[in-house]
């Protein structure tokens, strides 16, 4: 028989990678003993057929097993940042790891040991502060944080009205459901959201806010609740924040509105917005009832 898998096969592995990935769900990986982090029973049995998988579904299966353990660490902590680079690096994990276990010239328990190592120095290299932060946590740790929010409550947060909103609508993290990004295209909008997510829609985007293009004069109203500046606010007090790529991509996103077009988002960013160039930009903020910190509206002016 030629060695290939149908497609129902392949859909079992994908699913044994989401049920590993939810064995080890909020286990902290920056330990110094990693023995609490192994492969569930049910991977093991798996692993022993993974040598029928032709060339083309093992690429689909490491693709995935990627795209998967980055929407975790996202999940852990929607503070951690992977680039391309990140991304490609473990991307080669994952290829290691498939190619070990297809080999079998170790045993699953060395197998799993330099896999879940390798995991380690990764996240240790790509954000060496969640070293500081989970080295002496406990074995399981919360999740940071991280809500999606009404139409209604971001409107009023944001200050925005729908009657006089300018078009294109762009939403930096617009989270998975999109909930502002469905609500205006519902409304006859032409809108669309960035998020790190996989999406189906057209609508969204998948894209790291860092890398992607906003354009020049594009945007008639770009939206960010609790999103782009609540992640710049943190990379500016972290000692070895990327406070520097934040800054360059804040005035790409003023520099991509329209003339008259506005940026509304919250928190607000005084340790930057005090640099605008008033003749360019007009800046508004207003309290928020509940919250200690303001939002703020950016027109382009010319």
């Amino acid at each position: 028989m030629p060695n290939t898998m149908r497609p129902v096969q392949i859909d079992k592995f994908v699913k044994r990678i989401d049920k590993q990935i939810e064995f080890n769900k909020n286990k902290n990986i920056l330990l110094d003993n990693l023995e609490i982090f192994q492969f569930a029973n049910e991977t093991v049995i798996a692993m022993s057929t993974i040598d029928k998988v032709n060339p083309d579904s093992r690429q689909f299966l490491i693709d995935y097993a990627t795209d998967k353990a980055i929407e975790e660490f996202y999940r852990v902590n929607q503070y951690y940042s992977f680039g391309n680079n990140e991304k490609s690096h473990l991307k080669k994990i994952y290829s290691d790891l498939f190619e070990n276990i297809q080999s079998k010239t170790d045993s699953v328990e060395n197998i799993s040991k330099k896999h879940y190592e390798k995991l380690k120095e990764w996240l240790k290299e790509s954000n060496s502060f969640a070293e500081k932060i989970y080295k002496n946590a406990d074995r399981k740790i919360d999740p940071v944080a991280c809500s999606e929010y009404s139409p209604k409550l971001q409107f009023n947060i944001l200050q925005i009205d729908t009657e006089n909103l300018m078009q294109p609508v762009l939403d930096i993290g617009c989270g998975s459901s999109g909930h502002l990004v469905n609500y205006l295209k519902n409304k006859g909008f032409e809108v669309y959201g960035i998020d790190r997510y996989k999406f189906n829609s057209s609508n969204f985007i998948t894209a790291d806010w860092l890398e992607y293009d906003y354009g020049k004069e594009k945007w008639g109203t770009i939206i960010s609740n609790l999103g782009f500046s609540n992640h710049f606010i943190h990379h500016n007090l972290r000692e070895n924040g990327d406070y520097i790529a934040y800054g360059k991509t804040y005035m790409n996103i003023l520099h991509s509105l329209k003339i008259g077009g506005h940026f509304h988002y919250a928190p607000d960013l005084p340790f930057i917005e005090k640099y605008l160039d008033n003749e360019q930009f007009d800046l508004r903020k207003h309290e928020i009832n509940e919250y200690e910190f303001k939002a703020a509206i950016i027109k382009k002016r010319k």
